[in-house]
């Protein structure tokens, strides 16, 4: 079969049904588009993991004159000596194995970074540094690893409470994946509107055109080379909406992230173009994949060649 030929059957088909065709391609662009933001987030929250957990300290903070509800029993003598303060320091940095990094934060630095996170809040007004507490910040080799340290400090004389960040961190990550995953349930449903549409035009393509394929059937070509200009133009429909989808991927990472996360949030970390390759390559491969399997078993179904 000729080349001209089949580009002229393509170009034929695309402009017959050009409105179900333009819906097609838009129906495609968005159920990709849902599609590839799904990987974008999925990326973007993996990214965050591993800046953020890569951060995690466990923080154990000393008894102090007012001991906390609950932690009587291991602040009943008061507020935390100088001997408990130096043995709770010793055995900190002799877990090697364990510990990476030991920082003692005293009362002032506490109350200093305390003036830093609430400047704009009058609660600063009302505490003094001698409300702060003492603390050590722990970096563990392994942030799994928050058991072992608890098992060994939680409840010693000394010590009014031991808090573990990553407990903290994966409750907004929950809630990050609840969301993730409903965004690729979005997708899919899109993607199976999409598929759907496909069907249905290439259905309209091939009734339209089944005189032509008669004739075609009736010279000798075969089903592959009667179904050959279906599927390319499924092919090609589902191709645009992915470089559509892909666009808005470009959109998402350049202004919304570059240009408004990034410089708002320096204390995060985002994605980068590698990210938006990896789903803009894979709108492309299950734009082109899905709409020409569409356009197969349309014609395999409907269209008795």
């Amino acid at each position: 079969m000729r080349a001209t030929f089949i580009v002229n059957e393509i170009g034929i088909g695309l402009r017959r049904n050009l409105t179900m065709t333009v819906a097609m391609i838009v129906t495609t662009a968005v159920s990709l588009g849902f599609l590839g933001t799904a990987v974008l987030f999925n990326q973007q929250v993996n990214v965050m993991k591993d800046f953020w957990y890569d951060k995690v300290e466990v923080s154990i903070f000393l008894c102090g004159p007012d001991p906390a509800e609950g932690t009587a029993g291991s602040c009943a003598g008061g507020e935390v000596t100088q001997d408990q303060r130096e043995s709770i320091s010793s055995d900190l940095r002799g877990m090697n194995d364990v510990v990476e990094k030991v920082y003692y934060e005293s009362k002032q630095q506490a109350f200093k970074h305390f003036k830093e996170q609430f400047k704009n809040s009058a609660i600063v007004d009302n505490v003094t540094p001698d409300q702060m507490p003492e603390s050590y910040r722990v970096k563990l080799v392994d942030p799994e690893q928050f058991g072992i340290i608890a098992s060994a400090f939680a409840g010693r004389p000394g010590v009014d409470e031991v808090q573990d960040q990553k407990a903290l961190l994966e409750k907004f990550f929950k809630v990050l994946n609840w969301v993730q995953w409903f965004a690729t349930g979005l997708a899919l449903l899109m993607i199976l509107v999409s598929v759907t549409l496909i069907v249905n035009t290439i259905r309209v393509a091939a009734f339209s055109r089944r005189r032509e394929t008669g004739i075609m059937k009736l010279v000798g070509a075969s089903n592959f080379s009667i179904q050959l200009p279906f599927l390319l133009e499924g092919a090609i429909s589902g191709l645009l909406g992915a470089l559509l989808a892909t666009g808005a991927f470009v959109l998402i990472k350049s202004v919304l992230v570059d240009s408004l996360l990034a410089p708002n949030f320096p204390i995060a970390r985002f994605i980068g173009w590698d990210a938006v390759w990896l789903s803009s390559g894979i709108a492309i491969a299950a734009g082109v994949v899905l709409a020409a399997l569409a356009s197969f078993f349309a014609l395999f179904k409907y269209l008795r060649v």
